[in-house]
């Protein structure tokens, strides 16, 4: 990929210990793999000759390293030969072989009911670049390009957007759903991706592709289990007030999205606020992933419409996403709303200004810079006080004290977390 960027994940594998690393295609797996791991044995399935001898004898796998003397065996898309996972399985519990097992999809392995090793081997997932990886960066650039490697380091993304969209998605994800109606598969991911950070409604995007709700609903599925996307539930733990049930969709990758949707996100335009909430959460993602994969991460909206784009763990962060150069009170009627409504550690807009304000409320405003420069060590998330921020009063009520009869605040909970402390 020509410039060498040094990325977050780290394996952290105890000895005799194996893992999953999952992610989807051009993530840089292979890439990560042979520059972190280079005394690692490596077995690449994508090689043709390589998965043909392991297709036809699964059996070669432990007749080859039974008596491996090596500290780790790599096995790059180990879902293109399920049959090999029985074979891992016998070299872990017996010859205390350790494995790191690569792919860009489970489904196929669950689907041929392959043996997952029971708990055996952990989970990790390698996403497209994040913030603190590439910083500095053009917002207008990665908002087009998108973060997966090849993509945002290329002279023409658009060239290479397109190659993936015919060569992957439309080839070996349509071979995934099994469907032969390749301009009809094009066309529901045109409309999903135009529904991306919108209530999930499958009649809605089913009567726009031509298909019905039934299809469309397995279609998102395919989409999320070959991480291409993840739904976003709503936060369903208000008992005051009357809340939305219904999903979103984000598709895994912010310039992918772009591309389908035909969209070319510029500040200002019409379609840039929707791209830039698309890109924070791609952030956030990359900080469960990384961080604490056992973070909850929802949205909250009420059957009037209020909503609030992002929450963390349970109300530990709520944060709004502005793509606005200047937050205005009436931003901030959600934030309240549900501030009003129930216990929040922290309530963030991030935006566009340039420099980090809080008002009266206990709002911080947050610039996009600022707000992810701490990533990993959790100064974006620190109490923000006056005396780092620029004197910003607001004309917003302060948050009434509550009474007696009111449940006393949540103490947050002592989880080592950086991302969920409170102030």
């Amino acid at each position: 990929m020509g410039k060498i960027i040094q990325r977050i994940l780290d394996l952290r594998l105890p000895p005799e210990r194996s893992a999953f690393l999952w992610g989807p295609r051009k993530v840089g797996k292979t890439h990560w793999i042979r520059n972190n791991l280079p005394d690692a044995t490596i077995i690449d399935l994508l090689e043709t000759d390589t998965f043909a001898s392991y297709a036809a004898r699964p059996a070669l796998l432990r007749e080859r390293y039974r008596e491996h003397d090596r500290s780790l065996i790599v096995i790059d898309e180990i879902q293109k030969v399920p049959a090999l996972l029985d074979e891992i399985h016998w070299l872990m519990e017996d010859r205390g072989r350790q494995f790191l097992l690569t792919g860009s999809g489970a489904r196929k392995l669950r689907r041929g009911h392959a043996n997952l090793l029971g708990g055996r081997a952990w989970r990790r997932t390698l996403l497209p670049f994040c913030y603190p990886e590439v910083a500095p960066v053009d917002l207008e650039t990665i908002l087009h390009s998108g973060l997966l490697p090849p993509h945002y380091l290329s002279p023409d993304p658009t060239e290479d957007l397109r190659a993936y969209m015919a060569d992957y998605l439309t080839e070996e994800i349509a071979a995934e759903a099994r469907t032969q109606d390749i301009p009809t598969f094009t066309e529901f991911l045109r409309v999903a991706a135009l529904t991306s950070s919108e209530l999930l409604n499958y009649t809605n995007v089913g009567r726009e592709a031509g298909i019905s709700a039934k299809v469309v609903r397995r279609y998102f599925d395919i989409l999320e289990a070959t991480f291409l996307g993840s739904r976003l539930p709503p936060w369903r733990g208000a008992p005051t007030r009357r809340l939305i049930e219904t999903e979103k969709f984000y598709f895994f990758d912010v310039g992918l999205a772009s591309y389908l949707a035909r969209r070319k996100p510029v500040i200002g335009g019409t379609d840039f606020g929707k791209a830039f909430e698309h890109w924070i959460l791609m952030e956030i993602r990359a900080y469960q992933a990384y961080n604490e994969p056992d973070l909850p991460v929802s949205f909250w909206r009420t059957s009037t419409g209020r909503e609030v784009d992002f929450i963390l763990g349970e109300m530990d962060v709520a944060i709004e996403v502005k793509g606005a150069s200047r937050v205005h009170r009436g931003d901030l009627r959600s934030l309240e709303a549900l501030r009003n409504d129930t216990s929040v550690g922290r309530a963030i807009v991030v935006c566009l200004e340039d420099e980090p304000r809080i008002v009266d409320s206990g709002i911080a405003i947050l610039p996009w810079r600022g707000f992810w420069s701490g990533f990993g060590e959790g100064s974006w998330c620190r109490p923000i006080t006056r005396a780092g921020c620029r004197s910003q009063v607001s004309r917003s009520p302060r948050r009434p004290e509550r009474s007696p009869k009111q449940s006393p605040p949540r103490v947050p909970r002592e989880r080592g977390s950086p991302l969920l402390c409170s102030g």
